[in-house]
């Protein structure tokens, strides 16, 4: 059995109807002890990461996913979920002084979310004169960087849609197993362990996103 986190940040229907079409059981829950005895949970989301966080910490989520991934169950973060489950972002932050604050965020997996412009800018473009534009918005190929048990059976450089602005920057960056390019390296999928995450939107993604969560909730995720 699947379960749904459901924290008032969106994403929802989309993930269940790739569940329906791959004929997967799920609960979804806007209750924590609904999802206790689940398999496998799926943390997707759009939005926001400081009023994700609110979200989560009144519902008692914030509690609830770290303790899920301590004991090594299997989770899915996808979006706002795969950002969120890092230490800290800027988005929700503010700057004074010159001093960045920053949207503390579950820390399950170690690292910072930062935002295009400050990535680029810490590669010395200049983001005045930089093409791109953000929000990342659109399709991207994605680059395969070492083995992942929900990357099995995706052909390499499949393309992936993409919504977002602030970028994943994992503090190992063996936790990459994909990336895209927009500008400078995009995280694309991280896993360290149990923890698996999509910085795209595998239910919206088509074949190769449907296959990407047909890994997770029905796939060996052993490595």
């Amino acid at each position: 059995m699947i379960g749904i986190v459901d924290y008032n940040a969106g994403n929802i229907k989309s993930v269940e109807r790739a569940l329906d079409y791959l004929k997967a059981p799920y609960i979804l829950s806007k209750n924590p002890a609904d999802l206790k005895d689940v398999d496998r949970l799926i943390f997707p989301g759009d939005g926001e990461a400081a009023y994700a966080m609110r979200e989560l910490v009144m519902s008692g989520f914030d509690t609830f996913l770290k303790n899920w991934a301590d004991d090594k169950k299997p989770l899915l973060g996808i979006c706002i979920g795969a950002q969120i489950i890092f230490d800290k972002s800027e988005e929700g932050g503010s700057i004074t002084n010159g001093q960045q604050s920053y949207t503390q965020c579950l820390g399950i997996v170690q690292g910072t979310i930062r935002h295009f412009k400050n990535v680029w800018r810490d590669r010395d473009l200049n983001p005045q004169d930089h093409s791109r534009k953000v929000p990342h918005m659109g399709w991207n190929d994605v680059t395969f960087s070492g083995s992942c048990p929900i990357l099995k059976g995706v052909p390499e450089s499949s393309d992936f849609y993409f919504v977002h602005s602030y970028v994943i920057q994992p503090d190992n960056p063996s936790v990459i197993k994909g990336y895209a390019n927009y500008g400078a390296m995009v995280p694309a999928v991280i896993q360290q362990k149990n923890v698996f995450a999509c910085q795209f939107h595998p239910e919206k993604s088509g074949k190769a996103g449907l296959q990407i969560i047909k890994n997770f909730v029905e796939g060996d995720l052993e490595c």
